[in-house]
C-alpha cells in the first residue's frame, strides 16, 4: 500500500459526474494505491503513520506535529496510478494495482482505520474510481510517500 501524503493549507474533489465535492482546511491529502497483496496489517500501518506523520511545524518553526495534534483534516483519495510501473516502454503496467472487487473493501477499512485514530468528522475522501477533480494547495510544499513494508 502506498499513501502519497501531502501536506495542504487546503484540499478538494469534486467529482461532477456525481454532483459530489468534498473539501478541506489544513491538514493532509492521501493519494492511496492499493496493491494486489496488501493486508488488514499494511492498512493499519498506513494509516496509523499518515495519522501520526510529524510533517506541522512547532512554535520553533521545526517538523514536530502531527495532523492529529493540530487537530487538521484529512482527505483520502484513491488514485491506482501510484502502482504505475514505467519502467518498460512509454505505457506505463497498472498489474500491481489492486482490480476494484479488492481494492474497495481494503479502502473502505483505511477510511475506518483513520477514523478510529482521529475525529471521523476530520475525514472526507472522494469516491473509488471515479474521474475526479482534486485542488491541492500543498503547504511548504511538503510531499511524503508511506509504504508498507516490503513483502518477501
Amino acid at each position: 500500500m502506498r499513501a502519497l501524503v501531502q501536506r495542504v493549507s487546503e484540499g478538494a474533489v469534486v467529482i461532477e459526474s456525481e454532483n459530489y465535492s468534498a473539501e478541506i482546511g489544513k491538514g493532509l491529502v492521501l493519494l492511496l494505491g492499493i496493491k494486489t497483496t496488501d493486508t488488514i496489517d499494511d492498512i493499519n500501518f498506513v494509516a496509523d503513520k499518515c495519522c501520526n506523520l510529524r510533517i506541522f511545524e512547532d512554535e520553533n518553526e521545526k517538523m514536530n506535529l502531527s495532523v492529529k495534534d493540530i487537530n487538521g483534516e484529512i482527505l483520502v483519495v484513491s488514485q491506482f496510478t501510484l502502482y504505475g510501473d514505467a519502467q518498460k516502454g512509454n505505457r506505463p503496467s497498472f498489474t500491481d494495482a489492486a482490480k476494484p472487487e479488492i481494492a474497495i473493501p481494503l479502502y473502505e477499512k483505511f477510511i475506518e482505520r483513520l477514523k478510529h485514530n482521529m475525529d471521523e468528522t476530520k475525514i472526507k475522501t472522494g469516491i473509488f474510481g471515479a474521474m475526479m477533480k482534486v485542488k491541492i494547495f500543498n503547504d511548504g510544499p511538503v510531499t511524503i510517500m508511506v509504504e508498507s513494508k516490503v513483502k518477501q
